[in-house]
C-alpha cells in the first residue's frame, strides 16, 4: 500500500490540498496518521475516495449527497438501488435546473434583441426592461 503526503494526494486527485483538509474535518475523508514529523500519510483507499468525492461534486452532487453515497459505497454487499435512487433524483433536479437555464437564455437574447446598441443609456431598451417594476411598488418601509 503506498503512503501520500498531502501534497501527493492533491497531485494525484488534482484536487488542493486546502481541499483535501477540509473534507477531512466535514468526516468525509478519515484523518490519517501523522509521521513523527507530522506529515499527514494517506493511503491507496483515502486516495480512492478522495477521487470518488471529486468525481461526485463534478457531478454536481452536494457534499451532503457525496457523504450519502460515501456510506453507501461503504456497504459492499447492500443492494444498490438506493445508489440508483439518489442519482436518479440528482437527474431530476439537473432537468429541472436546465429548464430554467434554458428559459434564462430566452429572456437573455429576448433582451440582447430589444437593443439597438445606439444613442445613449437613457433611452437603452435592456436597462429599461431591467428597472421596470412589473409588479406593484410597496410603500417605503413596509
Amino acid at each position: 500500500m503506498a503512503g501520500y503526503t498531502v501534497g501527493q494526494m492533491s497531485q494525484a486527485s488534482q484536487t488542493k490540498t486546502v481541499t483535501i483538509r477540509y473534507y477531512e474535518r466535514r468526516g468525509l475523508l478519515r484523518s490519517p496518521p501523522r509521521t513523527s514529523g507530522g506529515y499527514r500519510i494517506y493511503n491507496d483507499d483515502d486516495l480512492d475516495r478522495l477521487l470518488f468525492i471529486r468525481r461526485g461534486r463534478q457531478l454536481g452532487f452536494s457534499l451532503e449527497n457525496v457523504r450519502e453515497l460515501l456510506d453507501l459505497a461503504d456497504q459492499t454487499e447492500a443492494p444498490c438501488d438506493e445508489v440508483n435512487a439518489k442519482v436518479s433524483q440528482h437527474l431530476i433536479e439537473v432537468r429541472e435546473r436546465l429548464e430554467q437555464l434554458h428559459a434564462l437564455e430566452a429572456e437573455l437574447q429576448r433582451l440582447s434583441k430589444s437593443c439597438e446598441a445606439v444613442g445613449s443609456i437613457k433611452n437603452c431598451q435592456i436597462v429599461e426592461a431591467l428597472s421596470r417594476n412589473r409588479e406593484k411598488r410597496l410603500p417605503v418601509g413596509a
